[in-house]
C-alpha cells in the first residue's frame, strides 16, 4: 500500500480560518484556495472484507488530528460517473477502524451512504433518484459514538446512522472521496469545519 502524507494550509470555512490538514494517499491533482478541489484517481477505495473479501484503504484523505468530541461538516459537489465513485467526510483510527459517510454512486443512482468499520466493513444506503447537486454532511462524535446527519438545502437535515466508535482515542477526521473502477471523477468540498464540543 502506498501512503503519501504532506502538510498543507486549507482554507476553509469560506477562508475565515487556515487549519493544518495532512493528506493520506494525496491525489495527482488537487487544489485548495476557498474549496478543496480534487480529481479522484481511479482505483481507490476503502472496505475491510465483507462480501467482497478484499481489503483497499487508499483512497484520498485531507484530515487533522482531534480529540474529545466535536461536530464537523462540509458541503460536497460531485461529478460522480462510474459505479461506486464516492465522496464525503471519514471519520478514521486506523486501517480498521473508521466510517465514512456521504454520497456513493451505484447503478446511475446516488446514494447516501456510511460504511462503519471495526476490523470488517457494513454498508447502508439511501438511494436519491433526483440526482441533488450537492449535499451537506454533519458529523458528530460524543462519547462512544457516532452520529451522522445529511441534507440537501443545508437546512433540514434528516439522521442517516447513529454507530458505535471508540471512545477517548485521537482520530483524524475530513474529506474522503474514491473510484473504486478505471474512471477519474472530479469533486468539491466547500466550508469544511470542525466544532469541539
Amino acid at each position: 500500500m502506498k501512503q503519501l502524507v504532506i502538510i498543507a494550509c486549507v482554507l476553509f470555512s469560506n477562508g475565515l480560518k487556515a487549519q493544518t490538514m495532512k493528506w493520506f494517499n494525496e491525489p495527482k491533482k488537487w487544489t485548495n484556495n476557498s474549496a478543496l478541489a480534487v480529481t479522484v484517481d481511479p482505483g481507490t477505495d476503502y472496505w475491510q472484507v465483507t462480501h467482497y473479501g478484499f481489503k483497499r484503504d487508499n483512497g484520498p484523505f485531507y484530515y487533522q488530528e482531534q480529540e474529545g468530541d466535536f461536530e464537523a461538516s462540509v458541503k460536497i459537489t460531485g461529478q460522480y460517473k462510474e459505479l461506486f465513485h464516492q465522496a464525503g467526510l471519514m471519520i478514521r483510527i486506523d486501517a480498521k477502524n473508521w466510517i465514512k459517510t456521504g454520497i456513493e454512486y451505484v447503478d446511475g443512482v446516488q446514494n447516501v451512504s456510511a460504511v462503519v468499520t471495526r476490523e470488517v466493513s457494513d454498508w447502508s444506503v439511501v438511494p436519491r433518484h433526483d440526482s441533488p447537486k450537492s449535499m451537506w454532511l454533519k458529523l458528530l462524535r460524543k462519547g462512544d459514538y457516532v452520529q451522522i446527519e445529511y441534507s440537501f438545502d443545508n437546512k433540514d437535515f434528516k439522521m442517516l446512522r447513529l454507530a458505535y466508535f471508540p471512545p477517548k482515542v485521537k482520530v483524524q477526521i475530513g474529506p474522503v472521496a474514491a473510484a473504486p473502477g478505471k474512471e477519474k471523477f472530479d469533486v468539491v468540498f466547500e466550508d469544511f469545519k470542525v466544532i469541539k464540543k
